[in-house]
């Protein structure tokens, strides 16, 4: 009788895990329409999930299948943001096929879990490496141009400079990916280190389809407050497709303090307007916006204890924002 039992609830947990769909199942092709971000239901898919930190470092060895795979499973992540370092030691521009190999097996990781994955071009100054980008971008493109999971971040925090330039730039790129990827969604900069949206809602790029537009705060950052918000609100109301391609529980220098009350104000807003979102980040540095501590396997399956005060609240804010969301 024992054993006839064991059988039915081994038969139902099969069940169960047959019914279970990915994020990419549910939600589909993306596209951006009339200033949104929407799934192939015509309904915003808000994705929630993790920044990787910057591909070199420290914080390199995390990029494996096995941390990408947690992510999901345990994290409830339902998309993953890869950002590969540019101009820094090891990174991309000194050592192309090693950063290029990185990515491409974490992109592979991410999209063998169903999930969404951002390829960031992590770089202050992708102005001044346009064709190392259109390089990158165009092979990403051809490589991944039927993988509904992709979407593609071509500059990565600009500084203090011109749009002109950002715009300039980023349609160029453009261009590139879409000689090969007519449809998945592009994300591009804005100056101020993503933050000057409002700027860019009055001259935003043209001509092309599936455009959004990176905005980024750290919500505990007393420069990162209601003024802030306000930037993004007048880029929203203007029609400019945001998504928070990365945002931290601290300061801007990514440590200071954690204000919860500050953070869950910025959570609240992200859920009021709908929008996608990655933290940052997954590195087992000493900051305040650091997910794991010292130490922490490179093969996820972290236990409560190497966790981060942040690290243990983005967790369970993802567990309870998207715990069903992978679930039909």
């Amino acid at each position: 009788m024992r054993n006839i039992f064991t059988l039915i609830i081994l038969l139902y947990v099969n069940f169960a895990l047959g019914q279970q769909k990915s994020p990419v199942d549910i939600h589909g092709q993306l596209k951006i329409s009339k200033g949104q971000l929407l799934d192939k239901n015509n309904a915003p898919p808000q994705l929630r999930g993790i920044s990787m930190s910057w591909s070199i470092w420290g914080g390199q060895k995390y990029y494996t299948p096995e941390v990408i795979g947690w992510l999901h499973r345990d994290f409830k992540a339902n998309i993953v943001r890869l950002a590969m370092g540019i101009e820094p030691d090891g990174g991309y521009l000194k050592n192309p096929a090693m950063q290029k190999q990185l990515i491409i097996s974490s992109i592979d990781a991410a999209i063998a879990n169903g999930m969404y994955v951002l390829i960031d071009w992590h770089d202050h100054h992708a102005d001044q490496h346009q064709h190392e980008a259109i390089s990158f971008f165009s092979e990403m493109a051809n490589r991944y141009k039927r993988k509904h999971n992709v979407i593609y971040e071509v500059f990565n925090e600009p500084t203090k400079i011109d749009w002109k330039i950002v715009k300039s730039y980023s349609t160029a790129v453009i261009k590139a990916i879409r000689k090969y990827d007519k449809e998945n969604v592009i994300v591009v900069g804005s100056p101020s280190w993503d933050q000057d949206v409002d700027v860019v809602a009055k001259d935003p790029i043209l001509g092309f389809k599936n455009i959004a537009y990176s905005f980024h705060f750290y919500a505990s950052d007393p420069n990162h407050q209601a003024a802030l918000m306000k930037k993004a609100d007048v880029a929203i109301a203007s029609g400019l497709a945001l998504v928070v391609t990365e945002w931290g529980v601290g300061e801007s220098n990514g440590n200071g303090v954690f204000d919860l009350t500050k953070t869950e104000k910025w959570v609240q807003w992200m859920e009021k307007n709908k929008l996608s979102w990655a933290n940052w980040n997954i590195t087992d540095k000493k900051e305040t916006t650091a997910i794991l501590n010292k130490g922490a396997s490179i093969k996820g399956n972290w236990t409560a204890e190497q966790l981060t005060p942040g690290g243990k609240y983005i967790r369970e804010k993802l567990r309870t924002l998207n715990g069903t969301a992978n679930i039909k």
